[in-house]
């Protein structure tokens, strides 16, 4: 594994490759327009970590040592394999998740960076996020990553407190999360995310909002809160299991989430989702893309991906995840071109019912202009407009339907959960009437 003193000669192998990415975006001429079926987002797993967190239930190793080239190689020839496959021929944003991606080499981001360049349009100014852990992010190697293509880091802080940081397992504290944070944005200005973590065991809604506070005051133009979600198989999930530690309070919670977003929000902070917020347009268009329910590609170990697979005939779009185990993922690789284990097609309504969802975690809402490129015939008033159910929920300011679509009001982002219950069955009821069950004999 590459640790934090990585060789000044990997860093200028990542530069070269990263110039030779910026030369083959700038060869030629303009690219063509592109239709929505033609254009993705890119998630590229990295799934190696110095230590395990203690509420962590995603697909992640902790090894002894780890061959990064054969990693660097299987993730550029799935990337080129998964890009030809979809038939996408320009990739909106790359991001690099994990894991821990900062433990990679700048090298190995440069390559896979340029291999997608080589086999679709990147554009110079794709949003290219690499996920950052405070420990293995020093200054010189924050800047070898911009200098191969990061142009965007989200940092893992979760806490500015040091007893809750050694609740949660990170290998951080207050002061290097700060420190990171600091030489993140002279780096990266205008372009650092945090992550804060709410709802913890014995956490206190005073406390907590003070450390929101400060985080305000040296933070960037972006922010996410994420309550914690006690996951069986976690080491939190069996101290709580076990009594060693207290149940963590849901009331408690959802007091510090609406403190939390109001507080954002007088700091000038636009709750643009459910758990992000952002100032002066930084956005996350990443993420921006499952929400709009578009296509994205997922490279690497476990990664998922959504889109039709244009290359081998498909018409529908695909649900597919990645080959969980590093070393098994990489001999199907090697073998295949790609290490995909699983592909479900999404029938019609499947995929309506994640327009709805997804689209309903947004400000924006579901545009009626949106909801008809998936849905030409049923309108969103067709779906809703006539449901006793969502007229009351219409009348208590939960959600709006109007001339600009569907969306959740400032007080129901916040219950979008319960809202949900009332909608997704309206929408397959809807769905029943339009296409009804065959009739033997009919």
């Amino acid at each position: 594994m590459t640790l934090p003193g990585a060789r000044a000669g990997a860093w200028a192998a990542a530069a070269r490759a990263a110039q030779r990415r910026r030369r083959v975006e700038g060869a030629g001429r303009s690219p063509r327009p592109v239709t929505r079926s033609q254009r993705a987002a890119l998630y590229v797993h990295w799934p190696y970590c110095e230590k395990r967190c203690s509420y962590c239930n995603f697909n992640k190793y902790i090894p002894r040592g780890v061959d990064e080239a054969a990693m660097r190689s299987c993730l550029v020839t799935e990337a080129q394999t998964l890009l030809r496959l979809s038939g996408v021929q320009r990739v909106e944003s790359v991001f690099f998740g994990g894991g821990t991606p900062s433990l990679a080499s700048p090298h190995t981001v440069a390559a896979v960076l340029e291999a997608v360049a080589q086999t679709a349009h990147l554009p110079a100014d794709s949003e290219v996020t690499l996920e950052v852990n405070p420990t293995s992010a020093p200054a010189s190697r924050l800047a070898a990553f911009g200098a191969a293509g990061v142009n965007r880091l989200s940092i893992g802080l979760q806490s500015l407190d040091d007893t809750e940081l050694q609740l949660l397992g990170r290998t951080h504290s207050a002061r290097d999360a700060l420190r990171t944070l600091a030489e993140a944005r002279r780096l990266f200005p205008g372009r650092v995310s945090v992550d804060l973590m709410l709802g913890l065991p014995a956490q206190q809604v005073g406390p907590w909002l003070r450390q929101l506070e400060e985080l305000l005051r040296r933070c960037d133009d972006h922010l996410s809160l994420y309550q914690l979600s006690l996951e069986r198989g976690t080491a939190l999930f069996t101290r709580v299991q076990r009594g060693a530690l207290p149940t963590p309070d849901p009331e408690r919670a959802a007091e510090m989430y609406q403190e939390g977003r109001a507080l954002l929000r007088e700091a000038g902070f636009r709750q643009y989702e459910v758990s992000n917020f952002a100032r002066h347009g930084a956005l996350s268009t990443h993420n921006w893309t499952y929400w709009q329910c578009g296509q994205y590609i997922g490279v690497g170990p476990g990664a998922h991906g959504r889109f039709v697979p244009q290359g081998a005939g498909g018409l529908a779009r695909e649900a597919r995840i990645q080959t969980l185990e590093p070393d098994n993922w990489m001999k199907e690789v090697k073998l295949f071109g790609h290490g995909t284990r699983k592909r479900v097609s999404l029938g019609e309504l499947e995929l309506l019912e994640e327009v709805l969802a997804m689209g309903l975690r947004t400000d924006v809402g579901i545009t009626h202009q949106h909801w008809q490129q998936f849905e030409p015939q049923l309108t969103l008033r067709d779906v809703f407009g006539a449901s006793e159910e969502v007229n009351r929920l219409l009348e208590q300011g939960l959600l709006l339907l109007d001339h600009r679509g569907l969306r959740c009001s400032w007080e129901g982002l916040a219950v979008l959960d319960s809202l949900l219950l009332t909608l997704l069955p309206r929408l397959q009821e809807a769905w029943q009437q339009k296409t009804p069950s065959p009739v033997p004999g009919g």
